[in-house]
């Protein structure tokens, strides 16, 4: 990226770690696991900024009881929302600029590249500890826009997202590959709704077979960073926006251990 591109991303110069989101297969839990990383982050005292550039689905607001919100403008640009008063974790999603959570967005390529340019020009995010972006499916134009414009700021790379069955992992893969090709380094695999956690006797049924992501991660010579399973609080929490009131909290606070551990 040009030297006055960089420049121009001046609301991103005091980030430390720039963190993607990954998956090449839709339905696999990348805002979750985004929501609960970039919360868990929060929670350990870091200053966490939670970017949501899955523009047809935003989803992010809700699974942080943020719906009601509104991004306001200030002489610098965007504010983002903060998920609470202590202003340790500040959130930006298309969400908050929809009149309602009906509205689709029904846009071709280059508006799509463009909203995403704005939101890494014009967010004030001040400094940062982490910026998580959680991404939509695929490797498309969202994809590329965030990587060109991310190029300068060399971001740490990307946690690819799975679950455990074939037809999931053969679209991650393709998702590695994009990351080879695009120069982005892949910090770990999350093997999500890995199993299914009986809620009356705690027995883990695996549903969707297990440890196919373990040996993704091996396939694609990455570190392999934990396993979620289908939990019913973990759904509770997502639904009402009270991400830290999952029973799962112990595994996604160890699943953020194992990725912090591996950043310089």
């Amino acid at each position: 990226m040009a030297e006055d591109n960089k420049d121009v991303l001046a609301g991103m110069q005091h980030i430390k770690h720039i963190i993607l989101v990954l998956s090449g297969k839709g339905g696999v839990g990348k805002s979750t696991v985004s929501v609960q990383l970039a919360s868990s982050l929060a929670d350990s005292g870091h200053r966490v900024g939670l970017l949501d550039v899955d523009l047809c689905g935003p989803s992010v607001p809700r699974m942080l009881n943020l719906e009601s919100h509104a991004v306001h403008q200030c002489s610098e640009g965007w504010v983002p929302v903060y998920a609470d008063d202590t202003k340790k974790l500040a959130v930006m999603s298309i969400g908050f600029l929809l009149k309602t959570d009906r509205d689709p967005v029904v846009w071709r390529g280059p508006k799509k590249t463009a909203m995403i340019k704005q939101f890494m020009e014009d967010v004030v995010w001040g400094e940062l500890d982490y910026l998580v972006i959680d991404t939509p499916p695929g490797t498309s134009d969202e994809h590329i826009s965030v990587v060109e414009n991310l190029r300068a700021w060399k971001p740490e790379g990307a946690v690819l997202v799975t679950t455990p069955q074939g037809v999931a992992l053969a679209d991650v893969r393709r998702e590695a590959t994009f990351c080879k090709k695009a120069k982005i380094p892949i910090l770990g695999v999350v093997e999500n709704m890995s199993g299914f956690v009986c809620p009356h006797c705690s027995e883990c049924n695996h549903v969707f077979s297990t440890g196919g992501g373990e040996n993704l991660a091996t396939e694609i010579k990455a570190p392999f960073l934990g396993k979620i399973p289908l939990d019913p609080s973990l759904c509770v929490a997502m639904e009402n926006g009270t991400p830290n009131t999952t029973d799962l909290k112990a595994i996604l606070q160890e699943i953020t251990t194992n990725l912090t551990s591996k950043l310089p």
